[in-house]
């Protein structure tokens, strides 16, 4: 088998919602963004992709090789330009230099690059992610997906005191649902192997998952302790001391999946549950 032959089908990687999911999926994404909101973060509006370099500064191309996609104009003087059996060449690309992320918190901190902020920033955001995996699957494993979070920085105090408050507002929300979750410690190595952090990361789990039935991650909590602050040169306007991050990340085609799966496909039913459930969870 040739590595082309063992590609994954991309006709599983991306769908198109119909008007009733697209409904469901909105609402979910307002719920979301409205918790972060009352909580008194502002929301920004990232692009969909950036410059390779600024990612390069998050070792995503180091930890997270296996998911990384990147994008490349055409080279409309190499005398080819046409696609052939769904592809491009390489010889018909200029060089990849922009890249499409696979975290939506990233726009987060490229905001804040070179700039001090206070003990207790919030920001929410919502952005496409992308991701290069080994298979494709309905809802809860696409190419490219939708992504909502709430990205604390400042001080360390902060960024544990609003994980741990949405750890409880997810928990709550999924309950009022009927949906099971269960909190499991996971791994994302955002940390070189052989760093401090890294040990840290061992010692005391950085990131947490909300998995419905059969280990489907819907949401997580992140501690990224001061890895973006030192990689964007965001400080404390306090103290001069680099700044603490930490993120609630909800996968909204995941949810999407998980709601339509509980009430048999009805996407109208699931939105009713899902206001009802808002109301009950503020």
């Amino acid at each position: 088998m040739t590595e082309t032959d063992a590609a994954p089908d991309l006709s599983q990687a991306l769908v198109i919602l119909d008007p009733d999911r697209t409904d469901l999926l909105k609402e979910l994404d307002r719920t979301f963004a409205a918790w972060g909101i009352s909580a008194g973060a502002r929301e920004i509006l990232p692009p969909p992709l950036y410059p390779v370099s600024q990612l390069e500064k998050f070792d995503v191309y180091t930890n997270f090789p296996q998911l990384a996609l990147v994008a490349a104009p055409l080279d409309v003087n190499s005398g080819g330009g046409k696609p052939a059996d769904g592809r491009f060449a390489p010889s018909d690309l200029q060089e990849p230099r922009l890249g499409l992320p696979h975290a939506t918190c990233y726009g987060a901190y490229l905001y804040y690059e070179n700039s001090r902020v206070s003990d207790q920033t919030l920001v929410t955001l919502v952005n496409r992610c992308f991701r290069n995996e080994e298979y494709y699957g309905g809802l809860h494993r696409l190419l490219s997906f939708q992504m909502r979070e709430i990205v604390a920085l400042g001080s360390y105090e902060h960024t544990q005191q609003v994980i741990a408050a949405f750890a409880q507002r997810i928990t709550a929300f999924a309950e009022e649902l009927n949906i099971g979750l269960e909190k499991v410690a996971a791994s994302d190595p955002f940390f070189g192997n052989d760093s401090a952090r890294a040990l840290m990361a061992k010692i005391s789990p950085v990131k947490f998952e909300f998995q419905a039935a059969g280990g489907l991650a819907i949401s997580s909590v992140n501690t990224h302790r001061n890895f973006f602050g030192e990689r964007c040169d965001i400080r404390l306007a306090s103290v001069d001391a680099y700044a603490f991050t930490s993120c609630v990340a909800f996968g909204l085609e995941r949810w999407l999946s998980v709601l339509l799966d509980l009430h048999g496909g009805n996407a109208r039913r699931a939105l009713e549950s899902v206001r009802a459930a808002a109301r009950q969870v503020s």
